[in-house]
């Protein structure tokens, strides 16, 4: 069976916010690891990971699932962070290593609400010139990614389990945002870049850093952390009748707990992760006054 995507009767939709920047060079995965939280030289190729590149205080700038076709070849794909700017950001440290940094402006990012044919777990099927899949499923339901060349297709009506999922008042990104906050997985807009420690975001839910691997931008923050037990605040999920503001105050009756860092809508709730301490107790509320619910993350998209 050919590893290229052909197409199937799985009925795409575009998930245009999501965009792709490449490494290409002898030296991309030891770039690569120098710079990013996870542990790309682990990583086997045909395979991809959770990942993030940090500040040097530990403050999580973007998070991407990072695909490594081969030692010389990693995509990142970003579902909310700016391809040029991080480009720009990153082409700071290249310094004498050969790794070539672009945006792959011309590529696509459809997705379906229902399981990859090919691709299964970490495990991605395609390759750098014709397209690849991946599978985003979890508990709780069936997803897939395809990044595609912007001439190979158009914008399907991919609405085969949109209804069916409950997710009919709200546009096919917001939903698909919705249930990446429902797993676990932070949707980070330009205001909450570079606030949030991967520990304060509960990144370990979703295996995206690494304690072991050697030094990177933010690692001794990461480290220390973990080793002292210093982490005391984590994300959770919450869901709301009526739309909430990013960063909009999570309180209990007596006092600020923390604030909001992702908002989706999902049919006729609101699904949001908080920054908010490990141990607490009471009734939250948001914002004004706002009811929240808190509800346990679904697991099954750690990679």
């Amino acid at each position: 069976m050919s590893h290229n995507p052909a197409p199937t009767e799985t009925r795409f939709r575009a998930l245009r916010g999501h965009r792709v920047l490449t490494l290409e060079g002898r030296d991309a995965t030891a770039f690569a690891q120098a710079q990013f939280m996870n542990d790309v030289a682990l990583l086997a190729p045909g395979h991809w990971q959770w990942n993030g590149w940090l500040t040097p205080k530990g403050r999580v700038i973007a998070l991407f699932a990072l695909l490594k076709f081969d030692e010389q070849t990693l995509w990142l794909l970003l579902p909310d962070a700016d391809p040029a700017e991080l480009a720009v950001q990153l082409q700071r440290f290249v310094f004498r290593s050969k790794v070539k940094i672009a945006v792959g402006d011309t590529w696509h990012v459809d997705a379906a609400l229902q399981a990859s044919q090919w691709a299964s777990g970490a495990h991605f099927v395609g390759d750098a010139a014709a397209g690849i899949e991946l599978d985003m499923s979890a508990e709780g339901g069936s997803r897939s990614l395809r990044i595609g060349l912007i001439d190979a297709g158009a914008d399907a009506e991919a609405t085969a389990g949109f209804e069916e999922a409950g997710f009919e008042e709200a546009g096919f990104e917001e939903a698909w945002a919705a249930e990446d906050l429902h797993h676990g997985l932070p949707r980070l807009p330009a205001s909450q870049s570079g606030l949030w420690t991967p520990q304060q975001l509960s990144l370990e839910w979703l295996h995206a850093y690494s304690i072991k691997k050697g030094c990177y931008p933010g690692q001794e923050i990461v480290a220390r952390t973990h080793f002292l037990g210093q982490a005391k605040r984590g994300a959770a999920l919450l869901e709301a009748d009526t739309p909430v503001a990013l960063g909009a105050e999570v309180r209990d009756p007596s006092r600020v707990l923390g604030s909001v860092v992702s908002v989706a809508r999902a049919g006729a709730t609101w699904r949001l992760l908080a920054v908010l301490p490990l141990e607490r107790e009471g009734v939250l509320t948001l914002g004004d006054g706002i009811p929240a619910r808190e509800r346990p993350l679904a697991g099954g998209l750690q990679r």
